[in-house]
């Protein structure tokens, strides 16, 4: 299965975003139970962060992404793309 990357950028104040973190932690254990093998993460410097995970297609994966919650509720802005991995 292809892996993707979805690179976000937060865009509201950090109370509002962290209000939906649990909600986006849970949505990503969901994807792992599915077989997605999700990880999630932010960047050191605040303000954005990462999302890892496999599916089987970018229709597939532009599906996962508009049902997390932190895209759901306007948290951050995104690109999505398809990984390819080089080495394993």
């Amino acid at each position: 299965m292809p892996w993707f990357a979805k690179i976000e950028v937060g865009v509201v104040e950090q109370a509002i975003f962290d209000r939906h973190v649990s909600a986006h932690k849970a949505y990503v254990h969901d994807l792992i139970a599915k077989g997605h093998q999700a990880r999630t993460g932010y960047w050191a410097c605040r303000g954005g962060g990462m999302m890892l995970f496999q599916a089987e297609s970018m229709a597939e994966a532009e599906a996962i992404v508009a049902a997390d919650p932190l895209i759901q509720h306007g948290c951050v802005t995104y690109n999505l793309y398809e990984w390819r991995i080089v080495v394993e």
